[in-house]
């Protein structure tokens, strides 16, 4: 292994001279089961973690806030756990349920909704900064990208044991094929951004993609800032940039591959008539076979002369960049999955393989030698073979990743530039983390590491991650960053607990969201006046004030405002939007989703890296760019003129309207009583009530002019904008 940098052999000299590195870093020493802390405040223990909690506070001479009611629990946990509010009939069934257990028998209908998978799949996504489109400069569309998220959501309403999860998304492809799931879950991976451009080096950004990948892993499963070493040995933690490229040599291995992935209702008409396709396909090609096999022979010779010497053709380095770049706008591929195929011995191709690489060769062998292809009449054949091919019913395909067929050595980026390779590394693990076995080294080896019991960082960061979605901030208030630069956890006897149980509970995620909401730590009140200073946040004397996300906004619009199409699944859609959005991009065309699916969950919306949707950006979406484990939560000018005058809010605020007037349409206090108790799951005081229907006075008197003017739009838009609306209490 060659030598750290002199810096960071300097930092670690001086550490050790300050005895700062006498001891393993929290983080990386074993997970042990604490054992659960006394306290005498057994009215405000519901099960271990409050143990935990008020042990911490007792130290500090804190006490925590009184149990919250009824309503706000109910409208809390419905928000954090299926991501929408709940109806007025929810909550008043809740509220006047007497029942002993009507808080568990409430937690567990809301683990077994189907909007369970939706709510959970989001911050998911922001892990792998998923999106339909590529990135950079032309920003291709990935029309069937939307099939990982289709696996996401479902794995989340199974309770996909959370090491089946790791594996699957990791390493499915190297599983035993007893379905197509595992192979769906490895579009975890192809979330990277491709570059199809013309004059990219696909070489280089297929690095990009490996690099992106490693470091990815990394911070989602072990929360390290790995890809800080990818140019020099990182400044802090003891990670060195020959581990980093031990690490990434997993991934090099990995080629992208779309696969044959019907939906229910193109299975059936696809393979009943695939048999007459493949018969009428070699009909056509036998009178052609042995000409046409040397001749696309010479043209595979010529480039893979190309790859192992560049520099000395340029039009055929040309071609092979082609092969490239084009094959996934062309057949709808992997975007590298061309070169795959040539390299791949012909006798080791399947006959999909065989037919993907004649039909993209047909497209060139004009280029290639013109008056061969003429004399052997390819244009002719091309022609014939596109239009059996239109005959045959569409069958969706699936962004997978397979191991590749041809192994790449894997050397250490001299200065983190590919085109400096220095020495070669094999796949291995860092060393300050729990070795590998010895054996085979792949990424399901990989992937069953991360979820081993020994492994000191996966289970922390996973429940760290959940712990942060209910209270604002993960115990350890770096959920990306568990390195020695991060924060501290602040009650790491709680966080090895919580890291045990999920372990122990077969690694249940709704198990350990369970547990989470049903400790009186949740259902406190909102900590207010003294007790909300950031250091009493911080050992948890009350809950959090928390905005809704992006997502969590507009689905709660549409959902009180009776606009929601509530279907789950399929592809993205595209919500009304200023067409000046899209234009800022390349060539980016938003088309509006006609019918129910302009009102589709946010969760579908369509993600364009170089112009998202408005909307979301605006109240603090992530970079679809970049790995997020934690978004920022902003109350802004933009998003108060957002909700005041923007079209959508303007629109669900008279479907609201429409919706009261059914309900209520004589009786102006019980209207506003019914928008309450719809908009924010309460009755209103008397002196909101006050308000509004003085403010109705007002409009009315000022609608003179124009008698047909309702006021009840504006009313709507008024509880919209509440910061009640737009908060979790």
């Amino acid at each position: 292994m060659p030598s750290k940098s002199i810096s960071t052999t300097l930092l670690t000299v001086l550490l050790l001279a300050s005895g700062a590195m006498a001891e393993t870093h929290w983080a990386y020493r074993s997970i042990r089961r604490s054992a659960i802390p006394t306290t005498t405040h057994r009215q405000a223990t519901a099960n271990a973690i409050d143990h935990f909690v008020i042990a911490q506070q007792t130290a500090r001479g804190l006490q925590s806030t009184p149990p919250t009611t009824a309503a706000t629990w109910i409208r809390r946990v419905s928000l954090d756990l299926i991501g929408i509010p709940p109806t007025s009939g929810e909550v008043t069934q809740f509220v006047t349920d007497s029942r002993p257990d009507a808080d568990a028998r409430l937690v567990d209908r809301l683990l077994a909704s189907p909007h369970y998978g939706e709510r959970w799949a989001r911050p998911w996504l922001d892990l792998c900064h998923y999106a339909d489109s590529d990135g950079y400069l032309t920003d291709q569309p990935r029309p069937v990208a939307w099939r990982y998220r289709a696996w996401l959501v479902e794995a989340l309403n199974a309770d996909l044991a959370f090491d089946q999860f790791t594996v699957q998304q990791l390493a499915g492809d190297l599983l035993p094929a007893t379905s197509l799931q595992p192979r769906l879950a490895t579009g975890f991976l192809r979330q990277t951004l491709s570059n199809r451009e013309g004059g990219a080096d696909p070489a280089e950004f297929r690095v990009k993609q490996v690099v992106d990948r490693t470091s990815m892993v990394g911070k989602v499963w072990m929360g390290l800032t790995v890809g800080c070493a990818e140019c020099h040995d990182h400044k802090y933690d003891d990670l060195s940039q020959h581990e980093f490229y031990q690490l990434y040599a997993f991934f090099n291995q990995a080629d992208e591959i779309n696969l044959n992935a019907p939906l229910p209702h193109e299975a059936k008409p696809f393979h009943t008539a695939l048999p007459a396709y493949q018969r009428q396909r070699q009909a056509l090609l036998a009178p052609f076979n042995k000409p046409l096999a040397e001749f696309q022979s010479r043209w595979e010779h010529k480039l893979l002369t190309a790859r192992d010497h560049p520099g000395r053709d340029w039009f055929w380095d040309r071609q092979w960049e082609l092969l490239g770049l084009v094959w996934g706008g062309f057949l709808g591929e992997g975007q590298l999955e061309g070169w795959q195929i040539v390299t791949l011995a012909p006798e080791r191709r399947t006959q999909l393989q065989r037919d993907r690489l004649l039909d993209y060769f047909l497209t060139v062998a004009d280029s290639f030698d013109r008056d061969a292809a003429k004399k052997l009449k390819l244009g002719e054949l091309r022609d014939a073979l596109a239009k059996l091919k239109s005959t045959l019913p569409p069958v969706t395909r699936a962004p997978t990743m397979m191991e590749t067929h041809t192994p790449r050595p894997t050397f250490v980026h001299e200065a983190g530039d590919f085109r400096l390779p220095g020495d070669e590394v094999q796949a291995n693990t860092p060393g300050v983390l729990p070795q590998l076995p010895p054996g085979e080294r792949n990424r399901r080896v990989l992937a069953e590491w991360l979820v081993s019991p020994q492994h000191p960082l996966t289970a922390r960061v996973a429940v760290n991650r959940s712990w942060q979605e209910f209270f604002g901030a993960g115990i350890v208030a770096t959920p990306g960053d568990f390195g020695v630069r991060g924060a501290t956890p602040s009650h790491p006897q709680l966080l090895d607990w919580l890291a045990s149980e999920l372990m122990h509970r077969r690694w249940s995620t709704k198990q350990l969201h369970r547990t989470l909401v049903t400790s009186s730590t949740y259902r406190q009140q909102v900590a207010s006046g003294a007790v909300s200073d950031a250091e009493s946040q911080r050992w948890l004397v009350g809950q959090r004030p928390l905005r809704l996300s992006a997502e969590q906004i507009r689905d709660s619009v549409l959902r009180v405002s009776g606009l929601w199409d509530a279907r789950i699944g399929g592809p993205s859609v595209r919500p009304p939007q200023p067409a000046s959005v899209s234009e800022q991009g390349y060539q980016n065309s938003w088309q509006v989703s006609s019918g129910g699916n302009r009102y589709r969950r946010s969760l579908y919306t369509w993600v364009q890296r170089t112009s998202p949707f408005a909307m979301h950006i605006t109240f603090d979406a992530p970079n679809p760019n970049q790995t997020c484990t934690r978004r920022e939560r902003s109350n802004t000018p933009l998003q108060a003129l957002t909700l005041l005058n923007g079209p959508f809010f303007f629109e669900a605020a008279g479907a609201l309207a429409q919706q009261s007037a059914n309900a209520e349409p004589d009786d102006e206090r019980a209207r506003i009583h019914y928008l309450y108790q719809r908009v924010l799951s309460r009755s209103p005081t008397a002196d909101e009530l006050s308000v509004l229907l003085d403010l109705i006075t007002q409009l009315r008197a000022d609608a003179n002019s124009d008698p047909d003017q309702d006021p009840w739009p504006v009313v709507c838009s008024v509880l919209l904008n509440l910061h009640e609306f737009v908060t979790r209490g």
